[in-house]
């Protein structure tokens, strides 16, 4: 069983910035190692959307073409968290982001499958960026 707690987001002009965090607990590290860990986002009256991945142990990032080059995950793995640093926002990037973590995520991202397949999830942060 693993938990998220994500935090961070808040409101932001368009441009601006906003980074997020996720703490991931409950677990022990051996299991952590075989996932993944990244981020969706759902708006209102949208179905929830992948945002960013990356690997917990070796290398690894991916990105929905809508923020690569904008947006920047990463991890660190010594407080069990991870993190999304969010540039250049645009007031589509408005929604509530959550965290997400399952052994599954790069290929339920990569190949766009059902969202509801992810095993854990945080309980939403809400990123609001005004034009």
């Amino acid at each position: 069983q693993v938990e998220l707690a994500e935090s961070g987001g808040g409101l932001a002009q368009a441009g601006g910035s906003l980074s997020l965090s996720c703490a991931a607990s409950g677990d022990s590290i051996s299991t952590y190692l075989t996932y993944a860990m990244g981020w969706f986002r759902q708006a209102p009256g949208k179905e929830r959307e992948f945002v960013a991945a990356i690997r917990w142990s070796g290398s690894g990032t991916f990105y929905a073409d809508s923020v690569k080059g904008r947006f920047t995950i990463s991890r660190d793995t010594a407080k069990n968290t991870i993190s999304l640093e969010m540039n250049d926002l645009k007031p589509e990037d408005t929604a509530v982001y959550y965290c997400a973590a399952d052994g599954r995520l790069f290929t339920i991202a990569i190949q766009k499958l059902e969202w509801q397949m992810i095993d854990y999830w945080g309980q939403g942060t809400q990123v609001t960026v005004s034009s």
